[in-house]
């Protein structure tokens, strides 16, 4: 890495070509010519951040780069330069103690990357020199080297496959860990390579390194014996990817083509952006305004000092004489160290150990979402995943949420229904079914009446036989006893047709649909036995087996949206064969055939089917032999060969014939409509976006509950622009400015109270809009044009229930996250999708969520919070995102609240002592005050604190609404607890100052001193501020008792044990045996127990004398009303922002 970044500096990189030489063995292919090997990285892999030499350095200088460290440091080395009235150590010793257990933190988890980098580059592995077989350490594999894994071993860099034990010499692969698809996937050796490695002579050609799981591009140069050296096309289906596993093949020989950090999975290893939360900010806007207060009490204090020394006698008394030096002093430098020495002396109101509990609690916090029992799913027998754990609390801000359909609403787990030849509709039935409308006139089970033609329907199941890429799992003896199971939606094929036993297969595809399609063609009689050597097999429904040979596979992509292969029977007819979405089939057939087939699709497609059309076409010998060149000459390419490839594509499907249309269920997850509900409930609006049909996803929101049967659909889609009769631009417009007048202008006013913009008026309205409008919306002619489009557009849908986005392509979903997310008020935004297509937009939204779902775990790996089914998403928010929500805003209120209290009496004092700067406060209080008195009370707090049960919670998601929009870290409730903060604050300085009326407290007569006064006030301080938190808890458990009880208690012993022991490494002992001294006076208990009652009384009187509101709000089940409905269990807003102890909240233990 070094190197190439030093290349890269000198202009070394000015010579770097788009293709890479690799030697296969290290074996030149010129005798004539020396051989020098060209220099590639090795395979190390390095994904930790530091080493023992420059973990010091880079960790300090990250951390100082924090506002807040920074600033400590600044008041440290102030304190270390001025004298200043505090020691070095009492602001010095809380920023180490921050620094130290960051340090300690980011340093153990990047041990733990070592460890695992370790694990990695030291796992042996056997290369082929020279025939012999040699053991070698991972991270020693050349580029070049030939590699040998067995079977469940994982690949150590990205392999060229050369050569396999299974006879067809292909291999099988699942790439769990890169995508987190665990199907198998197929892959071939390159052709006519030599079985004997050892004797192969050749090069290969390909791509730099790129981030790309699928895609690779290159060909491999095979030298014979003086021959011109025969050329082979390499792609993705000749490599093997670093972190794939080798399944059902004994052992495979490959060739090193990228290694190390240069492998494709290396180069997907990247930190997603920094995501921030809204309480991040709003701990920021807190942090300067008491930073004001900060600098405005130095000016004060710094002001009224020289003002008090103006007056004859105050600047020099006779006891307290000048040295020549301080005479001989600059005003204005002195006027400036005064300045500091304030600073230093009320820094204490910013409260640096804040950041430390803030991330700890964050840590710690993101937990109890793993550990959540309600999360684990039995079928995949995984729980919930945390990524970061620095949005915990964006989870109960979430105001938009965003969801794809198929995998998230839908369980992707698809089941054939239904098919219609030239017109004619075959609906398959169990024996046990219902009949319905469509069935009465088809045959009984597994057989097809002959409605459509013998000829026609045998072609439309052949097509659906030989369409795809499905491969049949091998029959094992303990398979066939146990029956055995497809590989992507795990259910078993045994039963559906009478077969003999050994006919009985599973199969392995890369997508549900296939599977599906393929046992539908077997329940109509025709069973695809497999591929061998480019030979497909086919059992028709007469027993006869039928041979295809497969010349050419034309691979689905998402933007034709089909796929299709060419075949050759035995007769010697070549065959294409293409299914794929009606939009991408229809135009390229004929017309009149579309009409038969048309209605049979939009009727699927309201029904809530996923359809795909299948078509074919007679290859004459010039078209395939035209079309054969075009192809091999495309995937030979090193430049542009998708491009080549997809235009060769486009021109062989063109003039096919239409036969038919199939329909596949993808059935609901469980308990989707409920979570909708509950979402819609709380005030979070859901917008649907999916690449699927319009009719699809229209069922789909219907049955999700999404839109109601008196929800009034605003259409927005190329059908709705061509209906008008105009250019579309104006009828964009035109449709833009009606809807706009219905659903923004006449929509009654949101009603008062409800902080969302959400009120019963608005679920009258649902929006769809298609793709290809959406393009016209974002990506208007003019510019003027398209901002107006966009905010007519979403102010629509800001006012409507719920927003359909269908035909959408990745981007577009994160285009619309992004606009949402932009608009005025900038809400918070939730994106949720089990898919590769949903990354982008997951990346997007400020809280990204990945479903553990069937296409895939890439969603997975780049979301923030990952779940097994779409039902969790309910608790997920409406209960851990309420809660964390809470918790934290608490924390950061209560920090502000306690340090404005200490550090109040301190700035009160300076009027006492003619502006000194005289501590109130001993340095060992000072120092310890919020790294040891007060913190573990609120970390404990913001853990497990529950005002509200989660069961309660749950049942009534209105709750949700109460914290919208940042409620608690408001102005408001800040200015109520900065006035909470002054109040008690003075209340403690001016008690204990009448208590001094009278300064001879002791029953000798002995007076008290200023030390005394301050250890006093710190007394009741501290239990003034832990007892406030503990009428806030409503939720006790033996940990908060403990640390509650016990910080007051270690306050205790550790005022006797510092003030009663002579320490020897101490100047001077300003508290020597003051405390003891201090509780021998019954006058001090008095006042230090009258002023902590004092300080709670509003909030004990509070309790006692509000009347209740609403029922119980711990209560397990929401109490009936009268009315018989369910009572809400709505708090007023003020007891929940402001965080006092309500009747609603009493303490359950």
């Amino acid at each position: 890495m070094l190197r190439r970044r030093l290349n890269r500096l000198l202009g070394g990189d000015e010579r770097r070509v788009d293709s890479r030489t690799i030697y296969v063995g290290h074996r030149s292919s010129s005798t004539t010519e020396a051989f020098i090997p060209p220099k590639f990285c090795d395979n190390r892999i390095v994904s930790s951040k530091y080493t023992v030499w420059n973990f010091l350095p880079k960790n300090l200088f990250e951390q100082f780069r924090r506002i807040a460290n920074f600033y400590f440091l600044i008041i440290f080395l102030v304190q270390v330069i001025v004298d200043t009235p505090t020691s070095p150590v009492t602001s010095g010793l809380p920023l180490f103690f921050v620094i130290t257990v960051t340090a300690i933190k980011q340093g153990y988890e990047d041990w733990l990357r070592h460890k695992a980098d370790n694990e990695v580059n030291k796992y042996p592995v056997t290369v082929l020199e020279q025939g012999r077989k040699i053991r070698k350490e991972s991270e020693k594999i050349k580029v070049g080297d030939v590699v040998e894994v067995e079977e469940d071993e994982t690949f150590p860099c990205d392999l060229i496959l050369l050569q396999s034990s299974r006879d067809d010499d292909t291999c099988f692969v699942t790439t769990a860990s890169l995508d987190g698809e665990s199907n198998h996937k197929t892959h071939y050796t390159v052709p006519d390579t030599e079985k004997d490695l050892e004797s192969l002579n050749a090069t290969i050609e390909c791509e730099q390194p790129q981030p790309d799981l699928y895609k690779f591009v290159g060909r491999m140069h095979i030298y014979k014996n003086e021959q011109e050296p025969a050329v082979r096309s390499l792609g993705p289906e000749n490599l093997l990817l670093k972190g794939a596993t080798l399944k059902n093949t004994q052992k495979i020989c490959g060739v090193a083509v990228y290694t190390g950090m240069e492998t494709k999975m290396a180069l997907n290893y990247q930190g997603k952006s920094q995501k921030r939360s809204a309480v991040e900010k709003s701990i920021n806007a807190f942090l300067l305004v008491y930073l004001c207060i900060l600098v405005s009490k130095a000016l004060v204090c710094t002001t009224l000092k020289y003002v008090w020394q103006s007056k004859p006698g105050q600047d020099e008394p006779w006891y307290n004489e000048k040295t020549q030096r301080e005479k001989d002093t600059n005003l204005y430098l002195k006027m400036f160290t005064d300045f500091l020495s304030f600073m230093v002396l009320f820094n204490f109101i910013i409260p640096v150990s804040m950041y430390v509990t803030v991330e700890m609690q964050k840590f710690l916090g993101s937990f109890f979402i793993t550990w959540d029992k309600d999360f684990f799913d039995p079928e995949i027998k995984e729980g919930a995943l945390v990524n970061t754990s620095d949005l915990n609390e964006e989870l109960g801000q979430v105001e938009y949420v965003f969801t794809d359909k198929t995998g998230t609403l839908t369980q992707n787990n698809m089941e054939f229904i239904e098919c219609c030849i030239d017109g004619f509709q075959y609906k398959y039935r169990d024996a046990n079914s219902e009949l319905d409308g469509f069935c009465v006139t088809d045959g009984p089970v597994n057989k097809v009446q002959e409605k459509a033609g013998r000829e026609r329907e045998e072609l439309f199941l052949r097509a659906l036989c030989l369409c795809h890429t499905v491969q049949v799992k091998e029959s094992t003896k303990q398979s066939q006893g146990d029956g055995l199971i497809d590989q992507v939606d795990g259910f078993g094929v045994d039963g559906e047709v009478p077969r003999p036993p050994q006919e009985q297969r599973g199969f392995i595809a890369s997508s549900p649909d296939e599977v599906a399609l393929v046992k539908g063609a077997m329940r109509y009689g025709f069973t695809f036995l497999g591929l061998e050597s480019k030979t497909m097999k086919i059992l028709t429904r007469n027993n006869d087996v039928e041979m295809y040979e497969l010349l050419h596979v034309l691979n689905f992509d998402p933007v034709r949206r089909r796929m299709s292969v060419i075949v050759r029977s035995k007769s010697g007819d070549t065959l294409l064969f293409c299914k794929g979405a009606d939009s991408s089939i229809f135009p390229r057939v004929r017309q009149e055939e579309v009409e038969r087939i048309r209605m049979n699709v939009e009727r699927n497609a309201t029904e809530g089917y996923r359809t795909l059309c299948v078509a074919y076409k007679y290859l004459s010998a010039e078209e395939y032999a035209q079309a054969d060149a075009g192809l091999r000459e495309a995937r030979l390419a090193l430049q542009d060969r998708e491009e080549q490839l997809i235009t060769i594509y486009n021109q062989v499907e063109t003039g096919m014939s239409l036969i038919g249309a199939t329909a596949v269920e993808d059935r609901l997850q469980e308990e989707a409509a409920e979570t909708m509900e509950a979402l819609q409930g709380a005030g979070i609006k859901v917008w649907v976006l999916t690449g699927d049909k319009m009719e699809t996803a229209k069922s789909t929101c219907y049955a999700c509950r999404l839109f109601q049967r008196n929800t009034e659909l605003l259409e927005l889609t190329v059908r709705t622009l061509d209906d008008g009769g105009r250019r579309r631009e104006e009828r964009l417009h035109e449709l833009l400015l009606e809807y706009h007048k219905k659903a923004v202008q006449d929509a009654p006013p949101v009603k008062a109270g409800v902080t969302r913009t959400w009120s019963s008026a608005t679920q009258d309205y649902g929006f769809i809009i298609d793709g290809a409008t959406l393009s016209m919306v974002l990506n208007s002619s003019s510019e003027s044009n398209s901002s107006r489009y966009k905010n007519l557009f979403l102010q629509i849908c800001q006012n409507c229930a719920s927003v359909l986005c269908c035909r959408m392509a990745p981007l577009q979903k994160a285009q619309i996250v992004k606009m949402v997310k932009n608009s005025k008020g900038s809400p918070i935004t939730l994106s949720i999708g089990d898919g590769a297509n949903d990354v982008s937009m997951i990346l997007e939204a400020h809280v990204g969520i990945g479903i553990k779902g069937k296409e895939g775990r890439q969603a997975v790996r780049n979301s923030d919070y990952a779940i097994p089914k779409l039902k969790h998403l309910k608790k997920l928010l409406l209960a851990h995102g309420h809660l964390y929500y809470v918790r934290i805003a608490h924390l950061v209120q209560y920090f502000f609240y306690k340090n404005l209290c200490f550090i109040l009496p301190q700035f009160l004092y300076q009027f006492f002592c003619g502006y000194s700067q005289q501590p109130l406060y001993d340095a060992a209080y000072l120092t310890m005050y919020n790294i040891c008195f007060t913190s573990m009370p609120i970390l404990a707090y913001s853990l497990l604190e529950q005002h509200i049960c989660m069961e309660v919670l749950l049942d009534n998601s209105t709750l949700y609404r109460e914290i919208a929009k940042n409620a608690m870290l408001r102005w408001g409730p800040f200015l109520y607890w900065t006035l909470l903060g002054v109040f008690h604050g003075l209340l403690f300085f001016f008690g204990v100052r009448y208590l001094f009326s009278n300064p001879a407290l002791q029953d000798n007569g002995q007076v008290f001193g200023n030390w005394s006064y301050g250890t006093i006030v710190f007394t009741v301080l501290v239990f003034t501020v832990t007892l406030k938190l503990a009428l806030d808890t409503r939720h006790w458990t033996w940990i908060n008792h403990f640390v509650i009880w016990g910080s007051l208690a270690f306050y205790m012993f550790f005022s006797f044990f510092w003030g009663g022991i002579i320490w020897p490494f101490l100047k001077q002992q300003r508290l020597y045996f003051v405390f003891a001294n201090m509780l021998s006076s019954v006058s001090a208990w008095l006042v230090i127990i009258l002023l902590i009652l004092l300080s709670l009384l509003p909030e004990i009187l509070l309790v006692v004398f509000r009347k209740p509101r609403g029922p119980h709000a711990r209560q397990k089940k929401p109490v009936q009303s009268s009315m018989g409905g369910n009572q809400s269990p709505r708090s007023s807003a003020r007891p929940l922002l402001m965080r006092t102890f309500s009747d609603e909240s009493n303490t359950v233990i």
